[in-house]
């Protein structure tokens, strides 16, 4: 019991380091992305701490089943090192052993994945979604700078106002270009204000102006004289989220037996799935031989790492083109690693046994 303790309370200093790490440095990157976008003016400069929040809730699954992996790789194979497991065999005591503590580490943390994976990173990914949205349609309306032109996010309208009052809500001397495929309108008023519908639509009323319409293609024009024009900007009712299969809730995809749905609901579940797979995997990739490099297993572990994730991508693209079910691609590639892990158990005992004998 005291020994479980003691290397439990190891994996969880190593796995706090290595997130950490790994968490810098995702933070970072999405940092560098976030603001490169604020630069190009795709994000406002106050909304990136709020979109850095939500990518780092939708990467946390596997931040953690990296972690976890990592940790468990590294401190076994300081046992190695140390010959701490020369004393582990000595006293009959078999690989398999570790097994057990090597399980009571990772399943806390397999549990938090599985919550992560199946509940909290659609949940982000979509409030990221709508927040971007939301930021797009506030772009259009709340966003008019007096003696600027802005553009709509649609790329369909420019506007350009002399004028803005204190409270934002009265424009004077405002510039209209609206291109549509049939015409091209340009639309002038001296004054104008904001306004919301009661479906919470956004309008620009502008107020004793004149319109001019442009057919394609044709040298005729009209010139309208108006008392009151709205103009009506695209808001997050409007533009609307279009539901994505990543976007979605869990709950909301089981129902659906539609391939990409499917795929979707694979690479969730396959996360807590490839967590215990991979933890376990860490202990035989953990040997060392003291006399010869300290790097070859962690290529090695790597390696694997990367083949696992591979095949899991690759199984969700087959699932999602339909070329095979839902249930073989969810067990095909993590039955096809477990059936490896007796082989890997095998082989280090039996590597270790031989060298015992030789001695």
């Amino acid at each position: 019991m005291i020994f479980q303790r003691a290397v439990r309370r190891e994996f969880t200093h190593s796995a706090a380091g290595v997130f950490t790490a790994l968490f810098a440095i995702m933070m970072t990157t999405q940092l560098i992305r976030l603001l490169n976008e604020a630069v190009q003016g795709s994000v406002e400069a106050g909304a990136v701490a709020a979109l850095l929040g939500f990518s780092a809730l939708y990467y946390l699954p596997v931040l953690l089943s990296l972690s976890s992996f990592v940790a468990i790789l590294l401190t076994l194979s300081r046992s190695y090192r140390d010959s701490e497991m020369v004393v582990w065999f000595s006293s009959g005591l078999p690989l398999t052993a570790w097994i057990r503590p090597v399980l009571g580490f990772a399943l806390p943390l397999v549990a938090t994945i599985t919550v992560l994976s199946l509940f909290l990173s659609p949940w982000s990914l979509s409030q990221s979604t709508e927040f971007r949205g939301r930021l797009s349609s506030r772009h259009d309306t709340g966003q008019i700078a007096p003696g600027t032109f802005q553009e709509s996010s649609a790329g369909d309208r420019v506007v350009f106002v002399e004028g803005v009052a204190d409270d934002s809500s009265q424009v004077h001397n405002v510039f209209v270009n609206e291109l549509r495929p049939e015409r091209l309108g340009v639309t002038m008023a001296a004054n104008g204000h904001q306004e919301i519908a009661e479906n919470g639509d956004r309008f620009i009323v502008l107020e004793n102006g004149r319109r001019y319409e442009f057919p394609p293609a044709s040298p005729e024009f009209r010139i309208l004289e108006y008392a009151r024009y709205a103009v009506r900007v695209e808001t997050k009712e409007a533009r609307g989220i279009v539901p994505t299969p990543r976007t979605m809730p869990t709950l909301d995809l089981l129902p659906i037996d539609l391939p990409v749905f499917r795929a979707e609901l694979l690479y969730r579940f396959s996360m807590p799935f490839s967590a215990v797979v991979l933890a376990l995997l860490a202990i035989p990739l953990s040997f060392v031989n003291p006399r010869a490099g300290r790097s070859a297993n962690m290529l090695l572990a790597i390696l694997v790492y990367l083949v696992y994730n591979n095949l899991v991508t690759i199984s969700q693209g087959w699932v999602a083109s339909g070329k095979v079910s839902f249930a073989v691609g969810v067990l095909a590639v993590h039955l096809c690693m477990l059936g490896v892990l007796p082989l890997m158990f095998y082989h280090r005992i039996a590597v270790n046994s031989f060298a015992r004998l030789s001695r």
